[in-house]
């Protein structure tokens, strides 16, 4: 029965003891409250102090959450729609303020932050047109949002770490006339190229007719060039043939003579004592 008594006693100290204590991680923040009033909020890491039914505490993530925004759309200068599909990082940096001001609810903080995106994009985008949208103003449009919307989610409780831009689309009633638009200026961007081509090739095409026309011009030259100066060699060389052998060089232009005549004409009308005979007749 003592025994039953001071079992008993040692589990009603220990949980009193467990009421007593309670711990917080790296991860978390902790806010104590007595008797529904905050009297504490900067709790390091381990096991900390409470008065059992007077004070509670509550614990709260404090590790970067994601906010992933749903696709909206926004003007751009042009007052041209966009959907945009962006995130934004975010944590807890003022616990007390957080649990006050969204009473410590990620869901309502997600949707408070939200609105404070959508009007920093809203704000941001109707300065800009599409082309600086998408190719050059991502990185300052990204310092510009975390900068604005810093300082109102301040007033939440909450550090905006980032917020990026996943994608920046046309509306398909847009995107169609961008993408016409982009197929006939490279169908004349194309056209343009193949014009310069053909003008290029009848440049070669005339460049090299011209060097043709020369070359067998210059080869024309030296072949009658060389002829001319063969057939001044070849009267040199007859005119000494003929000067050291008169007879012969004359009777060997006599028989090319005979050779040319008869085989051209088998009749010929000559007077028998013309000279072109002469080697005919029998030499005494």
């Amino acid at each position: 029965m003592i025994q039953n008594k001071i079992l008993i006693g040692l589990a009603a100290v220990l949980f009193v003891g467990m009421m007593c204590v309670f711990s917080v991680s790296e991860t978390e923040k902790a806010i104590k409250f007595r008797l529904g009033e905050i009297v504490k909020n900067d709790y390091e890491p381990g096991l900390h102090f409470k008065w059992p039914f007077i004070n509670n505490v509550k614990k709260f993530d404090k590790r970067i959450q994601t906010m992933s925004a749903k696709p909206e759309r926004f003007l751009t200068a042009e007052k041209k729609n966009v959907i945009v599909d962006s995130f934004v990082k975010w944590r807890v940096a003022d616990v007390t303020t957080f649990y006050t001001v969204v009473a410590g609810d990620v869901d309502q903080a997600n949707l408070r932050l939200d609105q404070i995106i959508k009007d920093a994009f809203r704000g941001e985008f109707g300065k800009r047109n599409i082309k600086q949208l998408v190719s050059t103003d991502r990185q300052e449009i990204r310092e510009i949002l975390i900068k604005k919307s810093s300082s109102i989610a301040a007033d939440l409780g909450m550090e905006i770490v980032d917020v990026q831009v996943m994608r920046i689309d046309l509306p398909e009633e847009v995107s169609s006339s961008v993408y016409r638009r982009m197929e006939a200026e490279r169908e004349r961007v194309a056209r343009e190229f193949r014009s310069q081509g053909a003008e290029a090739a009848e440049r070669i095409r005339a460049d090299a007719d011209r060097q043709r026309v020369v070359m067998m011009a210059n080869a024309f030259r030296d072949a009658e060039k060389l002829r001319g100066e063969g057939d001044a060699k070849s009267a040199e060389i007859y005119a000494k043939a003929y000067g050291e052998d008169t007879e012969f060089f004359t009777f060997y232009r006599s028989l090319n003579a005979y050779k040319k005549t008869f085989s051209s004409s088998s009749m010929m009308v000559l007077d028998p004592d013309s000279d072109f005979f002469r080697y005919f007749k029998q030499q005494k």
